[in-house]
């Protein structure tokens, strides 16, 4: 009888495992979505359900994303770099030069800066503690404050704060520095930099930052907001999962206009506290114009296998509470956004999610092992073309795509355990991502744009963020 009942059991298990595979297959489900749904339903039931269940979930998981190959370094031809590009380069400030020596004249000159100066921390580490370093004096748009290292990787700092750079005042900008949090708990370290109120046009350029919940943490204050910021050509990335319950989101841009996020590498952002949910860089709060151009985010790479659920690039993140939205409303959470030439990979959600996110530009990307690119809400508006996504588009919720021209994958390959962009690589787990046979190549492209490689792209061009990755793992 006990037998029976097993039985019985696995078989009403694999046929709703079955049915919903078709259903997710026709909803533009991916498998690793699909297994999370299967272990939370299976979850609290009797031993033989949990087990079948969690059975399940793996297969489909395995499918989806094959075996987890964690990788300890950082590719070195993405975010930052000892000695970047000129282009990468801001012009040099035209006040006086003000070197810095210890954490506690690094603090003085910060607080007694002035339009044009150029604060220059000499080679060596520097701990922050205590209250963080405030920069309320303006820089000017033709003398901004520049925080500088002639190199990076020659100027450390460590901060236990829980907000290292809390900067509310307009033109400061910060190059070639390295910033780790050394926080003992996670929630002890928030936020490297902090850029809120009328902190507009920030620039942070060439920057390392490791162990931070939210490395850039932007936001409107008394009505202001900081508009206008630049972040590009840094790596920010952790070391391990963040135990923490607060929102874990390298870039987090709230109610800010105009900000451009380029080049960077934003790398293993796992959540391990809370709702275990992370993003790698998101603009909401009825923010508009934030563009994500040229971009690498890996979700898990140093932390492939790590639980949690990890997100792309995201416009609308979680949504947001309407107080803190720019027009108190939140109607939509982004508009006439862009996201193009970026390469996501590694993600155990959607590569990129739109929330209430109007008139967005999704165009020239390459999503690898994600849940492909997730539309949600009837406010969101997304034209996508020229992307090369491992996974499927799902468009949920009465939203709205205009799909011109990309190269998608059918869930129901998934399932299977084929990916044939993956293909298209030598070892896209690895990012070996020079093909393997030819470029898949758009009949009509985007000629004369930049690649993520910084190449100018042929008439004839691939789909997806670059036309010969050999010009990137050259750099």
């Amino acid at each position: 009888m006990h037998l029976r009942v097993i039985t019985v059991t696995l078989v009403i298990l694999l046929t709703f495992a079955t049915v919903a595979i078709i259903v997710a297959d026709r909803a533009d489900i991916a498998p690793r979505l699909l297994a999370r749904y299967i272990e939370h339903r299976a979850a609290g039931h009797n031993p033989i359900i949990t087990r079948t269940g969690g059975f399940v979930a793996n297969v489909l998981h395995r499918a989806d994303r094959g075996s987890t190959v964690a990788i300890a370094d950082l590719p070195q031809w993405a975010g930052a770099r000892r000695d970047p590009p000129a282009a990468a380069q801001a012009p040099q400030a035209n006040g006086r030069e003000v070197i810095v020596t210890t954490a506690a004249e690094l603090r003085a000159a910060l607080d007694a800066a002035m339009p044009g100066d150029r604060i220059t921390p000499v080679p060596g580490t520097y701990r922050l503690t205590g209250p963080p370093l405030v920069l309320a004096r303006p820089g000017a748009a033709d003398a901004p404050i520049v925080v500088r290292a002639s190199h990076l990787g020659e100027v450390v700092i460590e901060s236990s704060l829980l907000e290292g750079f809390q900067v509310s005042a307009p033109y400061w900008s910060f190059e070639n520095l390295a910033i780790r949090g050394v926080c003992q708990h996670h929630s002890d370290c928030e936020h490297a930099f902090h850029v809120v109120g009328d902190g507009h046009h920030f620039v942070a350029r060439n920057l390392v930052l490791q162990d931070f919940n939210a490395q850039f943490k932007v936001n409107g204050a008394g009505g202001r907001f900081p508009d206008d910021g630049v972040i590009e050509s840094s790596t920010l990335a952790d070391s391990r999962a963040r135990d923490t319950d607060q929102p874990v989101t390298p870039i987090d841009i709230v109610g800010a206009n105009h900000w451009r996020i380029e080049g960077n590498l934003i790398a293993d952002f796992v959540k391990a506290g809370g709702d275990r949910t992370s993003y790698g860089a998101y603009a909401k709060g009825a923010a508009t114009g934030t563009r994500f151009v040229r971009n690498v985010v890996l979700c898990e790479h140093a932390l492939a296998g790590t639980q949690g659920t990890t997100v792309g690039l995201s416009f609308g993140g979680g949504g947001t509470e309407p107080q803190a939205c720019r027009d108190g409303k939140c109607i939509v959470e982004h508009q006439a956004g862009e996201i193009t030439d970026n390469l996501v990979k590694g993600c155990s959600d959607a590569g990129i999610y739109l929330n209430r996110a109007a008139k967005t530009m999704v165009v020239r990307n390459t999503l690898l092992d994600t849940a492909g690119v997730d539309i949600r809400y009837p406010e969101s508006v997304a034209d996508l073309a020229g992307n090369l996504l491992d996974g499927p588009v799902r468009v949920r919720d009465e939203a709205l795509l205009r799909e011109v021209d990309d190269r998608t994958t059918l869930p129901i390959w998934l399932y299977v355990g084929y990916h044939p962009v993956q293909s298209y690589f030598v070892d896209a787990s690895r990012l070996d991502l020079q093909w393997r046979d030819g470029a898949p190549l758009r009949a009509r492209g985007d000629e004369g744009s930049i690649d993520l490689c910084g190449v100018r792209r042929a008439e004839r061009q691939a789909y997806g963020a670059f036309d010969d990755f050999r010009h990137c793992a050259s750099h």
